[in-house]
C-alpha cells in the first residue's frame, strides 16, 4: 500500500534535495525552513502573520511587530521559534514522554498562563478537551495513552516503514489523544516533522489554505476508523512542496529578462 505515492516522493525528494537543499548554505536553508513552517503551523491556529510578518520577527524580534498584529501572536510565534529549534538541535533524543513535554512547553510557554490562568506548560491536561467540533474522549484515558503511543512509534521510526507514513500515522493518533490543554496541533506537527528529519527527509509543511482538508483527513481517522486519507494527505502536503519550490527556483533561474 502506498507503493505509488512513495515512488513519486522518493523522486521529488531526490530531485529536491539536489536543486534546493544542497546549492543553498545549510544555515539560509534552516532559517527558510523555520520561517515557512512557524508561519503556516501557528496560521492553522489562527495567528494572522504572514511569511513576511515573521520573518521580520525572526529577524528583529519584539521591536518589529508588524502593523495591525498582536502581542500574543508575537509571543506565539516567537514561541514557536524556541521549539522548534530545540527538535532541530535535538533530532539524536529518544521520543519519550520528556521530549514531548518540552516542545509542548516551549511551544505554549508564553501564551498558555495568558489563555488559562491555572494551567502549566507542558503538563497534561487535567480536564476532558474539546477543539472545533470535536468532543475527545476522557482526559485520563487519552493521557494514560501518551507512553504507549511514543514507544510504538519509536519503534517505527527504527524500522523499515516509510517516514511519511510514520509521520502522518503518529500525527493522527496523537491529535486524538490531545493530551494538553493548548498547543496540541503546534506540538504534533512539530513532533511529525522531528520524525521525518530523524530520517534525513525534507520539512513537511501544511499550508493553512489546505486546514480544512488537513482537518477533515484527521476526522476520518474516527469516522472510518482508518488513517489513509491523512497519509495521502501527508504525501500530497510534502511533494506539492517540492514541486513548488523546484518550479519557483527554475522560473527565477530562467525567465528574467531585463527592458529598460
Amino acid at each position: 500500500m502506498f507503493e505509488e505515492e512513495i515512488k513519486i516522493y522518493e523522486a521529488l525528494r531526490k530531485d529536491y534535495q539536489k536543486k534546493i537543499i544542497t546549492p543553498m548554505n545549510k544555515e539560509e536553508y534552516a532559517k527558510y525552513n523555520e520561517i515557512l513552517f512557524s508561519t503556516h503551523s501557528c496560521a492553522i491556529e489562527g495567528n494572522s502573520f504572514s511569511v513576511d510578518d515573521t520573518r521580520a520577527l525572526k529577524e528583529k524580534g519584539l521591536g518589529m511587530i508588524p502593523y495591525g498584529k498582536t502581542l500574543f501572536e508575537a509571543f506565539e510565534m516567537l514561541d514557536h521559534f524556541n521549539a522548534y529549534e530545540y527538535v532541530v538541535n535535538n533530532l539524536a533524543h529518544p521520543l519519550d514522554e520528556a521530549f514531548l513535554k518540552e516542545i509542548n512547553r516551549l511551544v505554549t510557554l508564553h501564551t498558555l498562563p495568558y489563555l488559562v490562568k491555572d494551567a502549566i506548560p507542558g503538563e497534561y491536561t487535567d480536564t476532558d478537551m474539546a477543539a472545533g467540533d470535536t468532543v475527545f474522549g476522557n482526559h485520563n484515558e487519552l493521557v494514560a495513552k501518551v507512553p504507549a503511543l511514543l514507544q510504538s512509534t519509536e519503534k517505527a521510526i527504527n524500522d523499515d516503514l516509510h517516514p511519511v507514513i510514520v509521520s502522518a500515522r503518529f500525527h493522527g493518533f496523537y491529535e486524538y489523544l490531545h493530551p494538553f490543554r493548548d498547543g496540541n496541533g503546534r506540538t504534533g506537527r512539530l513532533i511529525s516533522n522531528y520524525i521525518l528529519l530523524r530520517a534525513g527527509h525534507p520539512l513537511l509543511i501544511i499550508n493553512n489554505e489546505y486546514r480544512t482538508e488537513y482537518i477533515n483527513s484527521l476526522k476520518e481517522i474516527r469516522k472510518d476508523n482508518t488513517d489513509e486519507f491523512l497519509i495521502e494527505f501527508f504525501f500530497k502536503m510534502a511533494n506539492e512542496r517540492m514541486k513548488k519550490e523546484i518550479q519557483q527556483k527554475n522560473s527565477n533561474s530562467h525567465n528574467l529578462s531585463f527592458i529598460f
